[in-house]
Formats: structure tokens, C-alpha cells, sequence
């Protein structure tokens, strides 16, 4: 198959834009001009000379000769109206923006047909680990009984340093932002919105439905202290952030986020730091992982040379699982074995937690292990952040 030459307009120039410019420059296998990078900001100094620059995106999007538009930004409605824009004058597209794939999944993949264009998106939903693709082209007839991993490398980063080495969160965040691995808001990461779009897209390739992320549960670990964490070392476990999607009976999936006890034996327990971690379990590949970086601009930015590579060969997703009509339904009819630790009674009936099987109480701190549905956790999101409380997912499979 012969390779198109490419010529790139990228819009951003932050930190994963300078890691694809690198990974872009040292790469022997093809070679693709970026014609023009647009900007926002115009006292900014940058690293290369400033003719390369622009500060209209029209200079890219009404430019003929540019056949394949980059899109690296913050701003997921500015990147959506980018996007779609350049999809309409038949640019193909690359992006890593898991906010607006996720917000606008179902009326992007509707324009791809419409105008018979390319958009990839490896990078918004993994990092360096190809998921998916793998989801693509593995699993594109494989019966997939659940996807779960860590998809964050910013709340894995704090997660690692609390139990490893002690720290509060509160330090363990400001580590992560001195790193480069958190933002200097890092609501979306610990709060576990990234996460959660992420597991959104994942799960269109891999069940063939697009769920608005607004129908998904997700709780991060703004509010763990560091008794959790102990509970945690003294159980043998570790806490990590951990998205889940599986099947719950022959047409139906649910998905959530949630932080969640991993024991010695389990494949995401030796994933520290800033590293991400996906395990699948299918019907006759059975149980597969996959492990790679999960937070840094070179990471982010191989995952977007791999995209604009593919795309050199003509590649396209094919949304094989929708279009096989694989899963129907989604339900938060399902239930769960939790850790809540908690201060306040009037708190915890408001879980409705069913066959309880451990408490504690002191002084400081109370807790509670029980099965919550799904569906109660989801009518409580609101309040959750009002709430003096941690919970975890036992990861313990419970009858349904």
C-alpha cells in the first residue's frame, strides 16, 4: 500500500504538541511537513521560529495543499468546531481531545461517513497504550466480556506516592503538578472526569455504543485520606482509579468509575506512577493486558505519530461492533461490593448498603463494607461532593 505524503496543520503548540514535534523529527519511517501551527497566545515564547506560527485557524482550515489536520488544544468546543470544519472540506483529522470525542462521539462518526474522511483518535483514550486499535482490529468479532484498566496517569502518580511513601494527597498532587503530570486545575483528572471520557470512547469500539458521558457514574479520589490508604496496605491492597465496562447479560453493558481495592496477584497492582494499564477479558482470547505510559508529552505524542502514520495508508476506524448491532442496552441496574468509609449516620443510610459485612468505628474515622446498586451511587453524584466520605470498589464479583 502506497503512503500519501502528508502535509500537517497543527492547532496547539503545548506540551504534547512540542512531544509530537520531537517524536515527528527523530522518526526514520516516513517523513510528513507540518506546514503551519495555529496558537492562541502571541507573547508566548516558542522554541522554533515564529514563521511557523499563525494565529488564524483559517490559514490551516481554508488551505488546499494541507490534506490532514493535527488537533492538540485545550478547548474541546473550539477543538469540536475545528474538527468538524475540517472534516466538511474533506481534511482528514487526528485529535487527542478525549472531552470532545467523547461529548460529540455519535455525530463524529455520522460526519466521517458523510464526508468520507479519516478521524483517529488513539491518543485521547490511552496515551502510549494502543487500545484502540487493538479494539479495531483483535477484537473486531471477539464476544468481549469486560474492559477495566487505569486510564489516569495523574491520579495513579498520587495513588502510587501515598501508598509507597506516605504522603497526603494534598503533596502527593502538588508532586504530580511539579512533574508535569497534573494540570494546575486537576479537577478533571482527580475528580475522575478523564477517566470517564476516556472509558466512553473505549466503549464505542469495543461494545459499538456511544453512551453520553453524562449517563456514566464516576467518583475520583479528591476526598481519600490517608486511613484509606491504610486499610488499604493492611488488607494487602492497593488503591487505584479504576473505569469499568463489561456486559451484564446477552445485549447490555454497564460502565462506572470508581476507585478500587487490587490485590498482589492482579495485573494493575504493579502499574505505579504515571503508567496506565488495560486488562481485557473475551470469550476465546480470555484475559489480555496492556501497559504503557499513561501521562507526559512524548507518550501522548508516539500515540498521535502512530495515528498520522496510519492515516499516511489510508486508515479508518470501522466501527465493526456498531455496526453489528453487537449491545443494544446500557443499565445502572447493578450492583456493587463498597468501601465507605464515612463521618455521618444520615450519610451512610443514604447509600441503602445491603448485606453488610464488616464496620468499624472510632472516634476519627467509620466505615463500612456493602453492596450499593449502581443506579443509587448515580442518583447521589450531586451530593457526593458535599459529602464526608471515601468509597471504594471492593472489586468482590457480586451476584446480580
Amino acid at each position: 500500500m502506497t503512503r500519501e505524503k502528508l502535509r500537517i496543520g497543527l492547532f496547539g503548540y503545548g506540551c504534547v504538541g512540542q512531544g509530537l514535534h520531537d517524536v515527528l523529527n527523530s522518526s526514520r519511517g516516513f517523513k510528513a511537513d507540518i506546514v503551519r501551527i495555529c496558537v492562541k497566545d502571541k507573547t508566548k515564547k516558542r522554541r522554533i521560529p515564529m514563521s511557523n506560527f499563525t494565529f488564524d485557524k483559517n490559514d490551516i482550515l481554508n488551505d488546499p495543499s494541507i490534506n490532514l489536520v493535527v488537533e492538540l488544544i485545550d478547548d474541546a468546543d473550539e477543538a469540536f468546531n475545528i474538527v468538524t470544519t475540517a472534516m466538511k472540506k474533506g481534511k482528514n483529522v487526528v485529535t487527542a481531545n478525549k472531552v470532545m470525542v467523547a461529548t460529540h462521539f455519535r455525530e463524529l462518526v455520522d460526519l466521517q461517513e458523510k464526508y468520507k474522511v479519516s478521524l483517529l483518535y488513539e491518543a485521547s483514550a490511552g496515551a502510549s497504550i494502543p487500545i484502540i486499535r487493538n479494539l479495531e482490529e483483535y477484537y473486531d468479532n471477539e464476544l468481549l466480556h469486560s474492559l477495566r484498566g487505569i486510564l489516569n496517569g495523574t491520579t495513579n502518580y498520587v495513588l502510587t506516592k501515598m501508598h509507597n511513601e506516605g504522603m497526603d494527597y494534598n503533596l502527593a498532587l502538588k508532586e504530580a503538578q511539579e512533574k508535569g503530570f497534573a494540570e494546575s486545575d486537576p479537577t478533571l483528572d482527580v475528580e475522575g472526569w478523564d477517566a470517564k471520557y476516556k472509558l466512553c470512547i473505549i466503549t464505542g469500539h469495543a461494545y459499538g455504543l456511544f453512551i453520553d458521558p453524562e449517563e456514566v457514574f464516576h467518583y475520583g479520589i479528591s476526598k481519600i485520606s490517608t486511613f484509606d490508604i491504610r486499610y488499604a496496605r493492611e488488607k494487602g491492597f492497593k488503591i487505584k482509579l479504576v473505569p469499568f465496562v463489561g456486559k451484564t447479560n446477552e445485549n447490555t453493558i454497564t460502565s462506572f468509575v470508581l476507585p478500587r481495592f487490587i490485590s498482589s496477584d492482579k495485573y494493575l497492582y504493579n502499574v505505579d506512577n504515571e503508567y496506565n494499564g488495560v486488562i481485557t477479558e473475551a470469550a476465546f482470547a480470555d484475559k489480555q493486558f496492556f501497559s504503557g505510559k499513561g501521562a507526559g508529552g512524548h507518550a501522548t505524542g508516539s500515540a498521535v505519530l502512530s495515528d498520522i502514520s496510519a492515516n499516511s495508508y489510508g486508515y479508518k476506524y470501522e466501527y465493526k461492533k456498531y455496526q453489528q448491532g453487537t449491545v443494544s442496552e446500557y443499565t445502572r441496574n447493578f450492583k456493587l461490593e463498597v468501601y465507605l468509609r464515612y463521618r455521618n449516620e444520615k450519610d451512610r443510610k443514604l447509600f441503602g448498603l445491603k448485606d453488610v459485612s464488616e464496620y468499624f468505628s472510632s472516634k476519627l474515622y467509620k466505615y463500612v463494607i456493602g453492596i450499593v446498586n449502581l443506579e443509587n451511587l448515580y442518583n447521589l453524584r450531586e451530593q457526593l461532593p458535599d459529602m464526608d466520605v471515601f468509597i471504594v470498589n471492593t472489586g468482590r464479583k457480586v451476584k446480580q
